[in-house]
């Protein structure tokens, strides 16, 4: 259940979101079960209709986990694009590999095991889009080594910007605010960034948006 959203918006948004898509629906009960964080459905409907809308020729993912907004890219490429996507967890590579070789669309995905920080400085693609959903901490670190490799009027996407309401509450947790701590500042350092156009928008748990000039 979304913190964004009141709850009668989010029961309402979500009647039109109901996964028929067989492996899908298995992913998202996996990452339920297993506690593993995937994106939501709100935000991965928005993000299909950006990828509809740019058609990329190459996209770049950092932070895989079981693979589940990769292959939902993937199977929206055009047959000549490719999606690079970079998971450092030993346990969600495995996991995302027999995900993405039963996807159908296992051909435009290329699984890169590594820390995306080492990682970035060898790739020598330029992207049309880049989709950032790692660890918090690691945000301002991967956002500037990533965003000289997105094309000129490409798409940076970001996730978790509004960090389950934390980012605009005035009472945190304990256990959430080193990681609101991290959003926060991240936020400003995205939302300031002079190459892009910069918005973040209550979709999901906070969607960053960020056109290239």
């Amino acid at each position: 259940m979304s913190k964004i959203l009141y709850p009668l918006q989010e029961k309402y948004l979500s009647s039109f979101c109901e996964e028929h898509d067989k492996l899908m629906k298995s992913m998202q009960d996996f990452a339920l079960v297993n506690n593993v964080p995937i994106l939501n459905k709100h935000a991965a409907q928005f993000i299909e209709q950006l990828i509809l809308i740019k058609r990329p020729k190459r996209v770049l993912e950092l932070g895989t986990a079981i693979a589940y907004t990769a292959i939902r890219i993937a199977r929206l490429l055009n047959n000549n694009s490719l999606i690079d996507t970079i998971e450092k967890s030993k346990d969600n590579v495995k996991i995302a590999g027999r995900y993405i070789s039963n996807s159908g669309v296992a051909s435009k995905i290329n699984l890169l095991f590594g820390e995306a920080g080492d990682l970035l400085t060898g790739l020598n693609y330029k992207y049309d889009i880049i989709f950032l959903d790692a660890d918090k901490e690691d945000y301002s670190n991967l956002f500037s080594l990533s965003l000289p490799l997105l094309r000129k009027n490409g798409i940076y996407i970001i996730d978790n910007l509004l960090w389950q309401g934390y980012a605009a509450a005035s009472r945190v947790p304990k256990k959430f605010k080193s990681s609101t701590k991290h959003i926060r500042e991240f936020n400003k350092i995205f939302t300031t960034t002079e190459s892009l156009q910069t918005a973040i928008y209550p979709i999901g748990d906070g969607l960053g948006i960020g056109i290239k000039e």
